[in-house]
Protein backbone atom coordinates (compact mmCIF):
# COMPACT_ATOMS: atom_id res chain seq x y z
CA UNK A 1 0.00 0.00 0.00
CA UNK A 2 1.27 3.44 -0.92
CA UNK A 3 1.80 5.95 1.85
CA UNK A 4 2.71 9.60 1.32
CA UNK A 5 3.68 11.83 4.24
CA UNK A 6 4.21 15.56 3.80
CA UNK A 7 6.28 17.71 6.12
CA UNK A 8 7.85 21.15 6.28
CA UNK A 9 4.80 23.35 6.48
CA UNK A 10 4.40 26.14 8.98
CA UNK A 11 3.65 29.77 9.68
CA UNK A 12 6.01 32.18 7.94
CA UNK A 13 6.16 35.82 6.96
CA UNK A 14 5.76 37.02 3.40
CA UNK A 15 8.95 37.02 1.38
CA UNK A 16 10.66 34.09 3.03
CA UNK A 17 11.31 30.60 1.69
CA UNK A 18 10.01 27.23 2.77
CA UNK A 19 10.76 23.72 1.55
CA UNK A 20 8.18 20.98 1.73
CA UNK A 21 9.04 17.30 1.64
CA UNK A 22 6.93 14.26 0.82
CA UNK A 23 8.26 10.85 1.77
CA UNK A 24 6.71 7.79 0.18
CA UNK A 25 6.71 4.10 0.98
CA UNK A 26 5.24 0.91 -0.32
CA UNK A 27 6.05 1.28 -4.01
CA UNK A 28 8.93 1.74 -6.39
CA UNK A 29 9.14 5.49 -6.09
CA UNK A 30 11.22 6.01 -9.21
CA UNK A 31 8.49 4.50 -11.37
CA UNK A 32 5.93 7.20 -10.71
CA UNK A 33 5.11 10.78 -11.52
CA UNK A 34 4.80 12.97 -8.44
CA UNK A 35 3.00 16.24 -7.91
CA UNK A 36 2.05 18.94 -5.45
CA UNK A 37 -1.42 20.43 -5.18
CA UNK A 38 -2.78 22.98 -2.74
CA UNK A 39 -6.13 23.99 -1.33
CA UNK A 40 -6.73 27.42 0.12
CA UNK A 41 -9.61 28.08 2.54
CA UNK A 42 -12.90 28.16 0.71
CA UNK A 43 -11.34 27.26 -2.63
CA UNK A 44 -10.98 24.17 -4.74
CA UNK A 45 -7.77 22.21 -4.74
CA UNK A 46 -5.39 23.39 -7.45
CA UNK A 47 -2.35 22.01 -9.21
CA UNK A 48 1.03 23.44 -8.22
CA UNK A 49 3.75 21.33 -9.81
CA UNK A 50 4.57 17.88 -11.14
CA UNK A 51 7.74 15.98 -11.95
CA UNK A 52 8.40 12.93 -14.08
CA UNK A 53 9.73 9.68 -12.66
CA UNK A 54 13.30 10.49 -13.66
CA UNK A 55 13.06 14.08 -12.44
CA UNK A 56 13.93 15.43 -15.86
CA UNK A 57 10.64 17.12 -16.65
CA UNK A 58 9.49 19.43 -13.87
CA UNK A 59 6.28 21.33 -14.64
CA UNK A 60 5.08 24.26 -12.58
CA UNK A 61 1.77 26.11 -12.65
CA UNK A 62 1.85 29.63 -14.03
CA UNK A 63 0.63 30.99 -10.70
CA UNK A 64 3.86 29.99 -8.96
CA UNK A 65 6.31 29.87 -11.85
CA UNK A 66 9.58 31.55 -11.03
CA UNK A 67 9.02 31.15 -7.28
CA UNK A 68 8.37 27.45 -6.73
CA UNK A 69 10.55 24.53 -7.80
CA UNK A 70 9.75 20.83 -7.67
CA UNK A 71 12.46 18.20 -7.36
CA UNK A 72 12.86 14.61 -6.28
CA UNK A 73 15.45 12.28 -4.81
CA UNK A 74 14.67 8.76 -5.93
CA UNK A 75 17.29 7.32 -3.58
CA UNK A 76 15.34 8.82 -0.65
CA UNK A 77 11.85 8.16 -2.06
CA UNK A 78 11.13 11.84 -1.52
CA UNK A 79 9.73 14.70 -3.57
CA UNK A 80 10.29 18.33 -2.62
CA UNK A 81 8.67 21.68 -3.21
CA UNK A 82 10.95 24.66 -2.76
CA UNK A 83 8.86 27.78 -2.26
CA UNK A 84 10.56 31.16 -2.48
CA UNK A 85 9.25 34.70 -2.08
CA UNK A 86 6.13 33.43 -0.38
CA UNK A 87 2.99 35.55 -0.53
CA UNK A 88 -0.13 35.57 1.67
CA UNK A 89 -2.06 34.09 -1.26
CA UNK A 90 0.15 31.00 -1.05
CA UNK A 91 -1.57 30.14 2.21
CA UNK A 92 -3.09 26.69 1.78
CA UNK A 93 -2.89 23.06 2.70
CA UNK A 94 -0.30 21.49 0.42
CA UNK A 95 -0.74 17.90 -0.72
CA UNK A 96 1.64 15.59 -2.51
CA UNK A 97 0.26 13.01 -4.90
CA UNK A 98 1.48 9.99 -6.85
CA UNK A 99 0.49 8.95 -10.34
CA UNK A 100 1.07 6.06 -12.71
CA UNK A 101 0.85 8.38 -15.68
CA UNK A 102 3.81 9.04 -17.94
CA UNK A 103 2.21 12.22 -19.26
CA UNK A 104 4.60 15.12 -18.85
CA UNK A 105 2.96 17.94 -16.98
CA UNK A 106 0.16 15.82 -15.55
CA UNK A 107 -1.96 18.32 -13.65
CA UNK A 108 -5.42 16.85 -13.12
CA UNK A 109 -6.47 15.44 -9.78
CA UNK A 110 -8.02 12.35 -11.39
CA UNK A 111 -4.58 11.37 -12.67
CA UNK A 112 -3.34 10.91 -9.10
CA UNK A 113 -4.83 7.97 -7.20
CA UNK A 114 -2.63 8.35 -4.12
CA UNK A 115 -2.50 11.39 -1.84
CA UNK A 116 -0.87 12.48 1.37
CA UNK A 117 -2.78 14.01 4.27
CA UNK A 118 -1.47 17.50 3.58
CA UNK A 119 0.67 20.05 5.38
CA UNK A 120 -0.47 23.56 6.27
CA UNK A 121 1.42 26.56 4.97
CA UNK A 122 0.38 29.93 6.32
CA UNK A 123 1.99 33.11 5.04
CA UNK A 124 1.41 36.28 7.02
CA UNK A 125 1.70 39.75 5.55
Amino acid sequence: QVQLVESGGGLVQAGVSLKLSCATSGRTFSSYTMAWFRQAPGKEREFVASISKSGGSPYVADSVKGRFTISRDNAKNTVYLQMNSLKPEDTAVYFCALSYTLRIGASFEYEYPYWGQGTQVTVSS
